[in-house]
């Protein structure tokens, strides 16, 4: 058996047997990375062009459209260039990079996302003093705060998942490098529990972040109904509905892929959960953002006028 000192490549899960059927993954999976691309490109475009956007929740939004760019375009390239010239190596530096950049992006993702919902609860809960808590101060340093968190917090384990001995093959049952697929390569179970038991108190406190955020739209939905304007209250419905959409799928879907018992674990099973957590996500987060808010699909829609205004001239 060969141990991880010995690995210099893994092969990662082929999504089909036959290279009709692999060109046939290649294209879907070609389609939802550009429908990715625009819809958070689109969207990082309109904040940081339109100056009515310039406001923390959009400034926000601009850094979550960024972090789901970086993921998207960690896992589905490589997966695609495997379906195109089926085949599935992967370099051993390149699954390590694969691991550390999509930990990252999702775990400052989901300190992103907390701090969104406190924008929220601070906007509509506390609006006499959002101007003083949601500086621009304040704002520059919790969106730094949630990516260096992210960056420390995939250091520690892309670190620890690559020192643990590898005697288990090279075959990674993803599409893309994961740490519990990884972890099934182990030497032995010690090992595999060690690095389980981080990942454990990681979620944990992951956890933690969506009891806050659900403790956050509890005091919003009691604030929002006691509003005597109808379209006050819809307006902040409108405002915090997408988000916790996004929440619910992004949080639940990633704590179930890292937190399910290995008895349960299933090729498709895993590859089904994985794509929900890192490639649903980025897709249709732009599609739920732009769906009810009015202010940015009008600025959405002078991103589309630009290019009239200029053929007049």
């Amino acid at each position: 058996m060969p141990n991880s000192s010995s690995i210099s490549e893994f092969l990662l899960l082929a999504l089909a047997d036959t290279q009709q059927l692999q060109l046939l993954h290649f294209w879907l999976l070609l389609g939802i990375y550009l429908a990715a691309l625009l819809g958070n490109g689109l969207i990082s475009t309109a904040v940081a062009c339109d100056h009515r956007l310039h406001t923390p929740m959009y400034f926000f939004l601009l850094n979550l459209a960024l972090l789901d760019l970086g993921c998207i375009s960690t896992t589905l390239p490589k997966a695609m260039a495997n379906a195109l010239w089926h085949t599935r190596a992967i370099s051993y530096t390149g699954c390590a990079a694969q691991v550390f950049f999509l930990l990252f992006l999702l775990s400052a993702e989901t300190f992103l996302l907390t701090i969104m919902s406190y924008d929220r609860y601070v906007a509509i809960c506390k609006p006499l003093h959002y101007g003083t808590l949601m500086n621009s101060r304040a704002c520059a340093t919790m969106a730094a705060a949630a990516w260096g968190t992210g960056v420390l917090y995939s250091l520690m384990h892309t670190a620890n998942t690559f020192s643990i001995p590898l005697c288990q093959g090279n075959a990674v049952d993803q599409f893309f490098c994961e740490i519990p697929q990884i972890l099934k390569l182990s030497c032995s179970e010690s090992d595999y529990l060690s690095e389980a038991g981080i990942i454990d108190f990681s979620l944990s406190f992951i956890f933690g972040c969506f009891v806050f955020i659900l403790f956050s739209y509890v005091q919003i939905f009691r604030a929002v109904l006691r509003m005597p304007s109808e379209q006050g209250r819809h307006k902040a419905f409108s405002t915090c509905l997408p988000h916790m959409s996004v929440v619910s799928l992004f949080v639940s879907t990633g704590m179930f892929a890292y937190l399910k018992p290995r008895s349960i674990s299933s090729p498709s099973l895993d590859l089904v959960v994985a794509v929900l957590y890192s490639v649903v996500p980025p897709t249709v987060n732009p599609l739920i953002y732009s769906m009810r808010n009015q202010e940015l699909r009008d600025a959405l829609r002078k991103l589309w006028e630009i290019p009239s205004h200029i053929r007049k001239y």
